[in-house]
């Protein structure tokens, strides 16, 4: 709203003095995180207060699961409200409305704030621990992945240029730039010729045919990645602070990949794709990790509020979308790697104890899944949950506290960001 009023001023008053900072990304980006961060810090406490007062709470583990004998009892949850209103806050208010990339990622943060506020609804007032159903949520993230998917194939304003480079001629900077056009094509990691084009799979069956191949498999790579993103981001919301911090960090690289994917100076310097007005993410993406460092004030350990699915689907579906809008989905296994790791530990304990039943025997590949809540667990507590069984990777017998199983967990994913990051230049 203050950018286009801004612009409506000038274009009444002519230029004023400070008007000029409202174009540029760098000033809007810092403004929108310092807005997100007071309003999730203002707004948690006032939330806190009047879930408290509601009696609005979720039933967490208590001493006789927890090895530390941490009560987690009566914790206030759907603080994920707090993210939300903290981010929307800052782009309605900094962000220019105009922008489809913009559009895009308001509409993530609105479904899958329903989607995860309808699971947390069913689970604290209806008592249901299994909260909404599996395929509702499928549902909900599908839809989100084609709305996404479509809008990048069909607006007009959502094109690529592939090459740019800037020179200067007689003192003047000037860029050159590749056509605009529609495209497949995604960034690869570690390749010199970096980008790969989802439509040369289908070569076989020409022209046009290709292309429409090509759309199909990218929305349906769309739809995959915010399905894996927001439910491994799920998964990791275990423990204070953890998905927060996390998904801080990603956001972080998030916005480095925004910022050079929408300049061309930088998209020519580390030769990747131009995409024009992709620099408005980064405005979004500040008040991202600003809402989110700010909503650590109350949910770091002891936890004052857990953020619960309204804000865990919401922010692996934030990552998701903006990931796929920079053409970037296939750093995602690196960049979230914790939230791979934490999917691919449930998916695997599932399949190997079904596996182990049909054989007469207990068998597990963790001792608990997700993973992080393996390096809590003894080994004592998994025989008096499922007596006979064994498990696989034992690991240490020493246990973590989950402060310190947090902020290791932390220090990954500042090295899987910062390796992210590297990759632009690492081919």
């Amino acid at each position: 709203m203050l950018y286009h009023l801004t612009e409506y001023l000038q274009s009444i008053f002519g230029h004023w003095s400070g008007a000029g900072l409202m174009q540029y990304i760098s000033f809007r980006a810092i403004i929108a995180f310092v807005i997100a961060l007071l309003t999730s810090m203002w707004f948690g406490k006032y939330f806190i207060n009047l879930l408290r007062r509601k009696h609005i709470s979720e039933t967490q583990r208590d001493e006789k699961t927890d090895p530390f004998n941490t009560k987690k009892v009566g914790v206030p949850t759907m603080g994920g409200i707090v993210i939300i209103v903290a981010i929307l806050t800052a782009v309605l208010l900094i962000g220019k409305l105009t922008n489809v990339y913009m559009l895009l990622m308001i509409a993530t943060t609105l479904i899958l704030g329903l989607l995860g506020f309808l699971d947390d609804y069913i689970k604290t007032f209806r008592h249901n621990k299994d909260g909404l159903n599996g395929w509702f949520k499928i549902f909900g993230q599908v839809m989100l992945g084609l709305i996404v998917g479509l809008t990048l194939r069909y607006s007009p304003v959502s094109v690529i240029n592939e090459t740019v480079e800037v020179k200067i001629e007689n003192n003047t900077e000037v860029v050159y730039k590749s056509p605009d056009v529609k495209s497949t094509r995604t960034t690869i990691p570690f390749v010199k010729n970096h980008n790969a084009n989802y439509a040369n799979l289908f070569s076989w069956l020409g022209e046009p045919y290709k292309y429409w191949a090509g759309w199909i498999v990218f929305i349906m790579m769309i739809v995959f990645v915010v399905a894996a993103v927001s439910n491994g981001a799920n998964l990791n919301d275990g423990m204070d602070g953890m998905c927060a911090g996390n998904s801080a960090f990603i956001g972080i690289a998030l916005l480095i990949l925004s910022y050079v994917s929408g300049s061309v100076v930088w998209a020519d310097y580390f030769d990747v794709m131009y995409i024009p007005g992709s620099e408005e993410l980064v405005v979004f993406l500040g008040a991202f990790v600003g809402s989110l460092i700010g909503f650590l004030w109350y949910n770091t350990y002891p936890a004052q509020i857990f953020m619960g699915d309204t804000g865990s689907l919401t922010i692996g579906g934030i990552i998701a979308v903006c990931a796929c809008i920079i053409h970037k989905e296939l750093l995602l296994p690196i960049l979230c790697g914790v939230f791979l790791m934490e999917s691919v530990s449930v998916i695997g304990q599932r399949f190997f104890y079904k596996w182990g039943k049909r054989k007469g025997v207990h068998q597990r590949l963790w001792k608990r899944t997700p993973l992080h809540d393996h390096y809590r667990t003894s080994l004592e507590q998994v025989q008096n949950l499922d007596p006979g069984s064994s498990v696989l990777f034992k690991g240490s017998k020493d246990l973590h506290h989950e402060n310190k199983i947090t902020i290791r967990f932390w220090l990954v994913t500042i090295l899987l960001a910062t390796f992210t990051i590297l990759t632009l230049k690492i081919r």
